[in-house]
């Protein structure tokens, strides 16, 4: 486990992370009562400042590529890769007060504030290993979906860490095939930077690029199969682009 710079700064995440009990009991109470209007108006009013404040504080310089792709409607699934745990914070600005909620490792629900978050946000927790268990929770994020929830899903399974691209999980993209819901690639680079690189918080840049959305309502299963060597390839290719922008930064500098 790494660790932050000084207490200042345990200070201010504690005093962050403190953000995601806003709206809390209303939304326990708008889920309670089926009420998905009320619960998609509520769910950004926390995440998105908490998102920017995030940013904010720990130096995230975030430079987006691509947000007029984000679809009007909201029932979609981002799909991108997963450098690190700001990758949460970047797409939910990429969603900018909009509901988003991340399907997330089991382990999640046990931390403080977070683990409880995951629900609000009609987002489900993953047991990896137990597959069983793990498609029952697709099909619960699919119905969220169809209720006109985004949810985001890293195909990796885990952070990489560093600036690669780990295997995309089998699997994967069910979450949207099930709701056929239209997929929002995305592509994400230097977020490893601001946490994994060192273990412990630092400013860093970002670059996140949005692809356009891609549709999976009429897909047969050949179709899917095409689609998922499609959206992994523009995220790999993006991605590499991005990793060689950077060093020719560096090389200028």
């Amino acid at each position: 486990m790494g660790k932050l710079r000084n207490p200042i700064d345990a200070v201010r995440l504690i005093s962050i992370v403190h953000r995601f009990e806003k709206n809390g009991k209303e939304l326990d109470a708008a889920r309670a009562a089926g009420d998905f209007e009320l619960e998609k108006k509520l769910i950004p009013e926390t995440t998105t400042p908490w998102a920017e404040m995030v940013a904010e504080t720990f130096g995230m310089d975030i430079q987006f590529e691509g947000l007029e792709n984000v679809p009007e409607k909201d029932g979609i699934v981002i799909i991108s890769n997963h450098q690190g745990y700001a990758d949460i914070v970047a797409n939910i600005l990429v969603m900018r007060n909009r509901p988003l909620g991340f399907i997330a490792k089991a382990e999640v629900e046990k931390v403080p504030y977070l683990g409880k978050w995951v629900h609000r946000s009609h987002a489900m927790y993953i047991e990896r290993d137990n597959p069983k268990a793990a498609l029952k929770s697709i099909s619960e994020g699919a119905k969220s979906v169809k209720n006109g929830f985004n949810i985001g899903i890293f195909p990796e399974g885990t952070r990489s860490r560093g600036p690669f691209i780990g295997p995309f999980k089998p699997g994967a993209f069910k979450l949207a095939t099930k709701a056929k819901a239209p997929i929002l690639p995305v592509t994400i680079h230097g977020t490893y930077h601001v946490f994994e690189e060192k273990g412990y918080v630092q400013p860093a840049k970002i670059r996140v690029v949005v692809h356009p959305a891609v549709e999976t309502a009429d897909l047969d299963r050949h179709g899917i199969v095409e689609m998922e060597k499609d959206v992994e390839n523009t995220i790999r290719t993006t991605f590499a682009r991005l990793l060689e922008e950077e060093e020719k930064e560096k090389g200028g500098k």
